[in-house]
């Protein structure tokens, strides 16, 4: 688990260091993921070197409700992202309630949604995840949860969203995972981890979300 958690911690702390100058220079987010560089055209048809940034890229998921779902749910939305189990007794019950106060800050903001993927393939279907999230008591029409196959779902977490998932029977309750909460812009770019466990980084979620929906274009 440790190797896992180093990984990805350093995979995100370079990406944090090269967005450190846009954040302080201009008053925005760092970018995290891979970014490249591509010639293109402005309206005026002058060619030019343009930062192509990792995005969250489409998929098809089964919400609570048992409804396919894709990224047209967050179209022009931020949102906050993370990767859970219902039967997990470690870290997601402090991540949820962690995350259940960032919800309460921005219920009433339409331009703000939370998403969460089970990484129990087994067991947490649809109605498992429709019980939990009565349960936490939140509107899933703003706090979605969402279930896939295990290499949809392992693939998002480790190779899009950065964060380690991995089936372990030695572990406690049969998975290991970390406890990122994913900040993703309106062009699905991530712009933010924070340990879910930790209320001080929970604390600068909010006001990064804050930041972010404050950005201009």
């Amino acid at each position: 688990m440790i190797k896992f958690k180093n990984i990805a911690i350093a995979g995100f702390s370079v990406v944090f260091a090269l967005g450190l100058v846009a954040c302080n220079n201009n008053k925005k987010l760092p970018f995290y993921g891979q970014r490249e560089a591509k010639i293109v055209k402005d309206a005026a048809g002058v060619e030019k070197v343009d930062t192509v940034y990792q995005t969250i890229p489409d998929f098809k998921l089964l919400n609570q409700d048992s409804v396919m779902i894709t990224q047209d749910q967050f179209k022009n939305k931020v949102y906050v992202a993370d990767f859970f189990f219902t039967s997990c007794t470690t870290i997601c019950p402090t991540m949820h309630r962690n995350l259940k106060t960032v919800y309460e800050a921005y219920k009433d903001n339409p331009e703000v949604a939370f998403l969460s993927h089970t990484i129990d393939f087994k067991y947490d279907k649809p109605s498992v995840l429709k019980k939990y999230a009565e349960k936490l008591g939140v509107d899933t029409q703003k706090w979605t949860f969402v279930y896939g196959s295990k290499d949809e779902i392992y693939h998002l977490a480790e190779h899009n969203y950065l964060v380690a998932v991995q089936e372990d029977s030695t572990a406690k309750d049969g998975y290991i995972h970390q406890g990122w909460l994913v900040l993703v812009d309106k062009h699905k770019r991530m712009r933010g981890a924070y340990d879910g466990t930790k209320t001080e980084e929970v604390e600068k979620l909010k006001k990064d979300i804050a930041t972010l929906l404050a950005e201009k274009e």
